[in-house]
């Protein structure tokens, strides 16, 4: 197939831009700059909170002057994920992006229009000067992907708009009108390391290759967790024969399934061969179980350097918690109208071996707050059986439907005109930014869209370019009619 043009063209420009600048979640500085320059250069009331958030405001066009001000908004941190064997540091380099088809993504690296393109977007309007539209306030969020810092941060009273869109969203035809809440759970196991016993082989298990994705938009997928792969092998040797761990590193965000991950253990040297054949027989099983949703993992089992180990009391606990912790999709919605949905969920997200300590991260969401408690206090029961210690913390609310919602039926009444079908109109497990905000801003009529992305949080990450231009036209459309 032939490669496709990028339209809307002022998009795409502005999308490209972006790129150039760093914006690890945490390390939006350069980003918050160019935002800052950017709006003074269009002569644009431009302000900055103290937690990083930027607003920019555009004055209405001639003839909107009584249109209720809308708000538009996305947030400006990346997930940065990369191939294992990529070379790429994301606080200094550029991303590296190509058209696939009809597809735009980069070299080795997430894409970053999660949520770049909301970016894009925001500025294309705020540039443009052929477009009709009321007054418009354009929020740009820091620190969205790791903690929803930027909407947490955000003070009542600093924006004036009735109507607020968040462009966010990663399928094209759907208006999202409702998210989930969530709640992050570290667990640390303390432990002092020790020798291994004399004649002891030391072996590396890995796996890398699988697909990843969003812990909220994917824990449906069925796709293979490194963390608890890994962890169901060791499981099964561990109650087999006397094994010792020495590290165990597995995941890079909490918001993210891990893709891939390594185990370094020790065995009883006349053991190493059943070991090797246990997880030839082992990782066959995994491969038939994950055969459509990971068919492209890697495996690899090799002997490694003598190191210290965990003290064998701890890293038998640890085993066991991670066997046992609940992941993956726990429960779908009740009402009818979202019962396709995810309710429940919780995700092994990390796992991280340092000198004296080993710590788990995994995340809980859930669109019914008692529940999310529930599973959050679950997850925290299961490490501290374990003996880990465990703190929970970046709780953040889920955001309800309005059933009255003016900005959702304007936007339905225009697709239809633009598309001639109906968008669906849905809730999403994931979580956005809405909850917050609509907690400072519980006046303001909100909803989320955006293109369709795929592979979002994995260096697989994807843009269908011509629902970019279908996202541009619907938006105009909106901000024209929301009289």
């Amino acid at each position: 197939m032939a490669n496709i043009e990028l339209k809307p063209a002022c998009v795409f420009e502005q999308f490209a831009k972006i790129n150039q600048i760093p914006r690890p979640s945490k390390h939006e500085e350069k980003m918050i700059e160019f935002l800052v320059a950017f709006g003074k250069s269009h002569n644009l009331d431009t302000k900055v909170d103290k937690t990083g958030n930027v607003l920019i405001t555009k004055p209405a066009t001639k003839g909107m002057e009584n249109v209720p001000t809308v708000i538009l908004q996305s947030h400006i941190d990346m997930v940065c994920d990369k191939l294992v064997d990529v070379k790429f540091d994301f606080h200094k380099d550029p991303i590296q992006t190509y058209i696939d088809g009809e597809w735009l993504t980069a070299k080795g690296t997430t894409l970053g229009a999660d949520d770049g393109i909301g970016v894009a977007y925001e500025l294309a309007i705020l540039e443009a000067t052929d477009i009709e539209h009321g007054k418009i306030e354009c929020l740009f969020t820091v620190d969205e992907e790791t903690g929803l810092t930027g909407a947490f941060g955000l003070e009542p009273g600093w924006m004036t708009g009735k109507y607020l869109i968040n462009i966010d969203s990663e399928d094209e035809g759907q208006i999202f009108v409702s998210c989930a809440g969530g709640i992050t759970t570290d667990s640390v196991f303390r432990y002092k390391r020790e020798e291994a016993p004399a004649g002891y082989f030391f072996m590396e298990a890995s796996v890398k290759g699988f697909t990843g994705g969003h812990s909220g938009d994917d824990i449906n997928k069925k796709r293979a967790n490194a963390i608890k792969v890994l962890g169901r092998f060791l499981y099964m040797e561990q109650s087999k024969m006397d094994l010792r761990i020495a590290h165990w590193n597995s995941g890079k965000m909490d918001n993210a399934i891990p893709r891939d991950g390594k185990v370094v253990f020790a065995v009883p040297a006349d053991k190493k061969e059943e070991v090797m054949a246990d997880w030839n027989i082992y990782t066959k099983g995994v491969e038939e179980e994950y055969h459509v949703s990971d068919p492209n993992a890697v495996w690899g089992m090799e002997s490694t350097d003598a190191c210290p180990v965990v003290e064998k009391e701890v890293a038998c606990r640890l085993v066991m918690a991670i066997q046992a912790v609940d992941n993956g999709p726990l429960a779908n919605c009740q009402d009818e109208a979202l019962a396709y949905m995810v309710e429940t969920s919780s995700n092994v997200a990390v796992v991280c071996t340092e000198d004296e300590a080993i710590t788990v991260v995994a995340s809980q969401r859930s669109n019914v707050s008692s529940a999310l408690t529930n599973i959050a206090n679950t997850i925290k029961a299961c490490f501290e059986l374990a003996g880990a210690e465990v703190c929970q913390h970046d709780q953040y609310p889920g955001w309800k439907m309005n059933p009255n919602s003016k900005l959702v039926a304007v936007a339905v009444e225009e697709y239809k005109k633009l598309f001639g079908k109906e968008p669906e109109v849905l809730g999403i497990h994931a979580g956005l930014e809405c909850g917050l905000i609509s907690e400072k801003y519980p006046k303001v009529d909100m909803m989320s869209f955006g293109p369709t992305l795929r592979f979002v949080h994995t260096p697989e990450e994807r843009l269908l370019i011509p629902t970019a231009q279908m996202v541009w036209d619907h938006l105009l459309a909106i901000l024209k009619n929301i009289k």
